[in-house]
């Protein structure tokens, strides 16, 4: 791999132009690609087969309108008075725009909504009272009734002892037959009150079920308006809510506070946004400082900027024919940023210090392109592994996430082999400054390590205190509840923010978060039947506890498919409610049982509790994977059976490290004003596996970058403790290189725009942090200096069979000593003044 990587960085030094105009080629055609085929992305988490799947896709064959997708404007009077009749005209105006904007299908006025709620009640007050005065009036005709057929009794009895004449008796018949026909009219009056009070009872319980559902608060400052779109909710295009919002905005409300929720105001068509920009501006401070030149920091970032474009645009290109959530090229733009920087400085810097030591422009390419090339090619490839390695979760958007963040590391990879070996041609020796020459001509070719670190000076006091203060950063995570995020965890300035906070304000928690329960009813039910049976599953829904309000919100043609959405009392992502979607899917036997109707829980909420139990489900078997892998590939890479169980524990460190650092921060709310965090909630529910599989990747190749120059040394003839101190003191730059520029780049978008992407930034960097300076320079190399010889054990039997993996390109290395005595000796020579010469050039 060294030599053919030596080609072709040789290669691509000589035809630099033809190099980078076939990258430009591949951006044109990804861009049009883009353009062509490219569809909406989706902020909706969905995973085939579970129970909130089955039953949407039950409800939009069985009831279409159920799966329209739908959004609130929230209204609220700025002076904390009820809103005027003016502002009521207005919004009315508003809303009726609003309902001729592209896209929306209806609009629920709240005032008239509320209004109708309210004479509903009228109604059935009087209602209740007309049939209790008719009860009064029957019992009052029906005593009359038996007043005068006592009377007329006792008149037939005295006409038949005074045998009265035939016109008297015909007289008494013909009265006997009026009391008959008052009675019979008594007795249908009797029965149409009574068929009455079972439609009037059950719409008095519904009625009572649904008390707490308002759509105007209840001291009159505050509405909301329910939007509903023409299309299901993932397919509502970002131009139509634009378009909502637009109409909305255009008519002036006086005195009234417009806010609209996440399903409107959300818009991931931008995925890169000022804060992201800020972490790459901090890394190319970074480069600078470190390489002395404005070319020489500015390449990296250009090449990896390149690669993220043709990365993500590809990734992008496949959005309309895929279902892709808005994670999906946010994760690859996220690690092609960080990785492409990284590969491209790891090839740049063996260059550049070559360069000073004295070897031919084109020649110092193919050179660096062999060796530092073919460590990033390796580490690139444990990346990829990693991340594809997703796929065996399941979890269709997770796989998909995982497959377009290793495409972007794959890009990464070629433009580092290519591009950068071409625009270093191009740029020549401008990469170096005047003072890192002359640096360069003072410093002698070889020089022995520094002056070695606390990590092999105190070895067991360093093991101690970094395994204590990394269980202590882990402790939190024994309390890590996992969920997706909802526009509580929006910045506080936001749209979705202000209506989510209203609407828990002035309507209660749970209005934000509704739950959609599904009934199956019997075959054959009547419309009657039909009707009690909604009461009835309503009264069993509303018994539950944590729920403030049941209504019936749908009943299929053939009166098989009941809908009821229960408004729980805390927010979509409660305890309460995860513990409340529980106890009403575990109320379906006993509704089988008594009634012969079954339920299910559906909706937003309850999908969301669904995705993040999958997904808490599939973790295990994921770490497994990645577990495994780990402990293969650095067996092969270093030859050695306790260096990859002590990096594979390393690894666990830093991961449940991170995972601690994200629950303190995002879960408890530790320090959340530095980090934007206001209403604390559960952990992003994929986050863990996605820090699983990245942080597996980037550990190894701190792990590559750090061992491998130990084990070169130690192979060499140096002792195994120096070679520690070797190893450690060759790569130790370069380490702090690539995990400063990563968490610069990770760091950026912990305030990203986009809610989901900010805790997974934060553990990224926080996860770097830890790995790169405390487990791999410290804890490793303690490790390791306290087990001496025994670290590079390896059965003689497995050290046959294995193949030789040569990461850092020793052989080529050994090749082209002879061609140029001044190259260094030291492998990993190159890479031990990289800040150093940086900061003093």
């Amino acid at each position: 791999m060294a030599h053919l990587l030596y080609r072709l960085g040789r290669f691509a030094a000589r035809r630099a132009w033809a190099v980078v105009a076939a990258w430009v080629a591949v951006l044109v055609l990804t861009g049009g690609a883009f353009a062509v085929a490219g569809g909406q992305l989706t902020t909706a988490i969905t995973i085939p087969g579970t129970e909130t799947q089955r039953l949407a896709d039950r409800l939009q064959s069985e009831l279409p309108d159920a799966g329209h997708g739908t959004g609130r404007v929230v209204f609220r009077t700025e002076g904390g008075e009820p809103f005027t009749a003016a502002q009521r005209e207005q919004i009315d105006a508003a809303l009726e725009a609003a309902g001729n904007s592209s896209g929306v299908d209806a609009v629920l006025n709240p005032f008239a909504t509320q209004q109708e709620r309210e004479d509903q009640e009228q109604q059935l007050a009087d209602a209740r009272a007309q049939l209790a005065d008719g009860q009064e009036r029957l019992e009052e005709a029906g005593a009359a009734l038996d007043e005068n057929q006592a009377k007329l009794d006792a008149a037939r009895a005295r006409a038949e002892r005074a045998k009265a004449p035939d016109p008297v008796l015909e007289e008494l018949e013909v009265q006997q037959e009026a009391l008959d026909d008052g009675r019979a009219e008594l007795e249908r009056n009797r029965e149409e009150l009574e068929d009455a009070a079972p439609e009037l009872a059950r719409g008095e319980k519904l009625l009572a079920l649904a008390q707490g559902t308002r759509t105007v608060s209840e001291d009159g400052t505050a509405a909301v308006a329910v939007v509903t779109f023409t299309e299901e909710q993932q397919a509502v295009t970002a131009e139509d809510k634009q378009a909502l919002q637009d109409a909305v905005d255009g008519v002036r409300i006086d005195g009234v506070q417009v806010e609209y929720s996440t399903e409107i105001s959300q818009d991931v068509s931008q995925l890169f946004g000022p804060t992201e920009a800020v972490g790459v501006a901090v890394a190319g401070i970074v480069l600078l400082v470190m390489l002395g030149t404005l070319v020489a920091a500015g390449l990296p970032i250009v090449t990896a900027l390149t690669g993220v474009g043709a990365g993500a645009l590809a990734t992008l290109s496949f959005s309309g024919v895929v279902e892709m959530t808005s994670m999906t090229p946010m994760l690859g733009l996220m690690l092609g940023l960080a990785v492409g920087i990284d590969y491209s400085l790891f090839i740049l810097n063996r260059h550049r210090q070559q360069l000073l030591s004295g070897v031919e422009l084109h020649e110092s390419i193919g050179r660096a392109t062999g060796t530092s090339g073919n460590a990033v090619v390796f580490a690139g490839l444990t990346v990829i592994i990693a991340l594809a390695a997703l796929n065996v979760t399941g979890i269709p958007f997770l796989g998909m996430m995982g497959t377009a963040a290793a495409t972007c590391v794959a890009v990464a990879v070629l433009i580092a082999i290519t591009l950068t070996p071409a625009l270093l041609s191009l740029v020549g020796h401008r990469l170096l400054s005047a003072r890192a020459r002359q640096r360069a001509a003072r410093t002698p070719a070889h020089r022995g390590p520094d002056r070695p670190g606390v990590a092999t000076r105190r070895p067991v006091l360093t093991l101690l205190a970094g395994l204590v203060a990394l269980v202590a950063i882990a402790l939190p995570a024994a309390s890590m509840r996992l969920g997706l995020p909802d526009a509580s965890s929006e910045p506080a300035d936001s749209t979705a923010y202000q209506a989510y906070r209203i609407i828990d304000e002035e309507f209660g928690a749970g209005t934000n978060g509704p739950l959609l329960v599904v009934a199956d009813l019997p075959e054959g039910t009547g419309a009657a039947e039909a009707a009690d049976l909604q009461v009835t599953v309503g009264e069993e829904l509303m018994a539950r506890e944590d729920v403030v309000s049941v209504v019936p919100a749908g009943l299929s043609e053939d009166r098989r498919t009941a809908v009821f959405q229960v408004t729980p009392t805390d927010g979509p992502a409660a305890e309460s409610t995860e513990r409340l979607v529980d106890d009403l899917r575990a109320l379906s036997p006993a509704l089988e049982d008594d009634h012969g109707v079954s339920i299910g829980v559906t909706g937003q909420t309850g999908g969301n509790i669904d995705v993040s139990q999958k997904l808490a489900d599939a973790l295990p078997r994921y770490l497994a994977v990645v577990l495994g892998l780990s402990l293969v590939l650095m067996v092969l890479v270093f030859r050695s059976l306790l260096v990859p169980v002590i990096a594979t524990a390393g690894f666990m460190l830093t991961l449940f490290a991170a995972f601690g650092g994200v629950v303190a921060i995002y879960q408890w709310g530790w320090a959340g004003a530095v980090f934007g965090v206001h209403d604390p909630g559960p952990v992003l529910s994929f986050l863990p596996t996605l820090l699983v599989g990245i942080l597996f990747g980037l550990a190894m190749d701190y792990q590559l970058f750090l061992v491998s120059g130990m084990r070169e040394a130690y192979v060499h003839g140096s002792s195994a403790r120096a070679a520690v101190r070797e190893g450690l003191d060759a790569g130790r730059t370069v380490v702090t290189a690539a995990a400063i520029i990563m968490i610069s780049v990770f760091a950026g978008f912990m305030f990203s725009h986009m809610a989901m992407i900010r805790p997974l930034g934060f553990g990224l960097a926080f996860g770097v942090l830890v790995d790169a300076f405390v487990v791999r320079m410290m804890l490793i190399p303690a490790a390791m200096h306290l087990l001496g010889d025994k670290a590079w054990w390896l059965p003689r039997w497995l050290d046959r069979i294995l193949p030789d993996v040569d990461v850092e390109g020793e052989s080529l290395r050994r090749e082209h000593v002879p061609a140029d005595p001044a190259d260094p000796a030291d492998p990993a020579e190159p890479e031990r003044e990289l800040i150093g010469a940086g900061s003093r050039s």
